[in-house]
């Protein structure tokens, strides 16, 4: 069961306020740059635009991180450490839920693009999707494929795991801890056809938490989701 988090409002207002601010600053600098037509921002695609959106934000969110546990005066290991399992209990628990996460989005991809379809919804692929699939060049696409499967879901299991659940659900709303922040997750991803599967694979996730009370057990089970993501998108474009 999840230990009781000492995070305090101030804290997390100040975390979501420093994230808020690098994010915009980071995009105004990169319409800027886009907008002098400098190497690299000319258009939407080129490589400068989505690094320095994702340094922006995940890349903050590194940074941010030492400070929010140490104003908090709680060290590494009690948010990223195992707890009492064993190991291979919580590495069966991960590959569990991301298996069951692949299947799901295997299965609900195809029918969440059939209905908006039907519903006049003109589906675009994710923006990272389209990065990874249209990226040529060699360290273009290292990048990417370290940033969906390292930088990314530490980042975002900090803020949505680490952070948002435990905080909504001691102000005693678990199940608004549960389900929004779930929702949350799924709507930053900016797709709707994959909205209902990073939806169920955040309620798994919040459950790998809930189960070893520790971070890293969402954080691996997110990054090998990412990876097993990356080999099929790999094979799906040759």
């Amino acid at each position: 069961m999840l230990s009781k988090k000492p995070w305090r409002a101030e804290v997390v207002l100040l975390f979501c306020a420093a994230q808020a601010f690098c994010l915009f600053f980071g995009m105004t600098i990169a319409a800027l740059l886009q907008k002098w037509g400098v190497v690299g921002f000319k258009n939407p695609a080129d490589f400068g635009n989505p690094l320095l959106a994702t340094l922006s934000f995940q890349g903050t969110t590194w940074l941010l991180i030492p400070g929010f546990l140490g104003l908090h005066g709680v060290k590494f290991r009690e948010i990223f450490g195992l707890k009492n399992e064993s190991p291979w209990v919580v590495l069966l628990l991960v590959l569990g839920v991301v298996v069951l996460a692949l299947l799901a989005a295997a299965a609900l991809e195809p029918a969440s693009l059939y209905v908006l379809q039907k519903l006049g919804w003109k589906a675009h692929p994710e923006e990272a999707v389209a990065l990874v699939t249209g990226a040529k060049a060699f360290w273009m696409r290292l990048y990417l494929d370290f940033f969906a499967v390292v930088l990314a879901p530490v980042a975002e299991e900090f803020i949505f795991r680490g952070v948002l659940y435990p905080v909504v659900k001691q102000l005693g709303y678990p199940r608004l801890a549960l389900f929004g922040v779930s929702a949350l997750f799924a709507l930053i991803h900016l797709d709707a056809a994959i909205a209902l599967p990073l939806f169920l694979l955040a309620l798994g996730l919040t459950w790998l938490y809930e189960r070893t009370d520790s971070l890293l057990a969402p954080i691996a089970a997110h990054s090998l989701f990412n990876a097993a993501n990356l080999v099929l998108l790999a094979y799906v474009s040759k």
